[in-house]
C-alpha cells in the first residue's frame, strides 16, 4: 500500500504495537517517542487509546507499556479458524507440480493416520490410499514422521496397542529397531517408507506442527520404486523438510533456533 493512502494515526499505532512487542519488559513513553520520532504527547494519546481497547497495558510498578491480552484473544480465534487442508493445499499442489507423484496429507488420530487430502500427480500409480481411509503408523512414512515427534509415552502406548504387524517383508517388526528408526527420523527431519506398507511403493514424508508446537499431521510424496530411487529420495529430502515447515508456519508454528 502506498504511504499516501495510509491513515497516519493508524500507521503510528501499528508502529508502536510492533515496537512494544519486541521488548518483553515493555517500553516507556519517552523511549517510544525517541525510536519512532514523534512527540511524547502523541505517543501517550495513542497508548491510552490502545490501552482502553485492551491492546496495550501499562505496568503499574514500572510505568512501562506492554502488549495487552486482547492480542491473545484475537490470535486464539484466528488459530481456531485455521483449516489445515485449506492452508496446506497450495503447498501440496506445488509439490505435485514439482514431482508429478502422489501427494498425501494425513492427520494423527487415535494411534493411526487418516488421509485428509490426496493429489494424484500426472504419473500412473495404483495405491490403496484414499481420502478418509485410515492407515497404520509404523509402516508408513507419514506415520513414522508423526510418531517420531510424539512424546515417548504416547509412542510406547501406541506400539503396545497396535503392535508392529508385518505388511511386507520390509516392515520393521522389531520394537527396539523401530524405536531407533524413530530417533533417526526425528534427527533428520523426514521419514521414509521403503516398500514397508505396499510392495512397489516408496514414500518420503515430513511432519507438520500446530501453533503449540505439537505434531498433528504429515505430508508425503509417494511413487513406484522405479521412479523413487535412492538418489531421488535424497534429492527430495530438503524439499520435504521445507514444505513441512512452510505448512507448519501457516498453522502458527514458530520455530526457534
Amino acid at each position: 500500500m502506498e504511504r499516501d493512502n495510509m491513515v497516519k494515526s493508524v500507521s503510528r499505532a501499528l508502529d508502536i504495537i510492533q515496537l512494544v512487542s519486541l521488548k518483553k519488559e515493555g517500553l516507556g513513553v519517552t523511549e517510544i517517542a525517541n525510536q519512532i520520532d514523534i512527540n511524547k504527547s502523541s505517543v501517550y494519546r495513542i497508548l491510552s487509546t490502545l490501552a482502553r481497547y485492551g491492546y496495550i497495558e501499562q505496568d503499574s510498578e514500572t510505568g512501562r507499556y506492554k502488549l495487552g491480552y486482547k492480542f491473545l484473544e484475537i490470535s486464539s480465534k484466528l488459530l481456531e479458524s485455521i483449516d489445515l487442508r485449506k492452508e496446506a493445499k497450495p503447498f501440496l499442489q506445488k509439490l505435485e507440480n514439482e514431482t508429478n507423484e502422489v501427494i498425501h496429507l494425513v492427520v494423527y488420530d487415535q494411534g493411526e493416520v487418516v488421509y485428509i487430502e490426496k493429489l494424484e500427480g500426472n504419473e500412473t500409480l495404483r495405491m490403496h490410499s484414499k481420502v478418509g481411509k485410515r492407515a497404520p503408523m509404523h509402516c508408513t512414512s507419514v506415520g513414522k514422521a508423526i510418531l517420531a515427534n510424539l512424546p515417548s509415552s504416547v509412542v510406547l502406548d501406541i506400539l503396545d496397542r497396535k503392535g508392529l504387524p508385518m505388511h511386507t517383508k520390509n516392515t520393521i517388526t522389531n520394537k527396539d529397531a523401530f524405536l531407533k528408526e524413530l530417533i533417526r527420523v526425528k534427527q533428520q527431519g523426514y521419514a521414509l517408507d521403503l516398500e514397508e506398507n505396499e510392495y512397489g511403493i516408496r514414500c518420503i514424508a515430513a511432519p507438520i506442527f500446530d501453533h503449540l508446537g505439537k505434531v498433528i499431521a504429515a505430508v508425503s510424496v509417494s511413487g513406484p520404486t522405479i521412479r523413487m530411487t535412492d538418489e531421488r529420495l535424497k534429492q527430495l529430502q530438503p524439499r520435504m523438510i521445507e514444505i513441512g515447515k512452510q505448512i507448519s508456519a501457516r498453522l502458527g508454528f514458530v520455530e526457534y533456533a
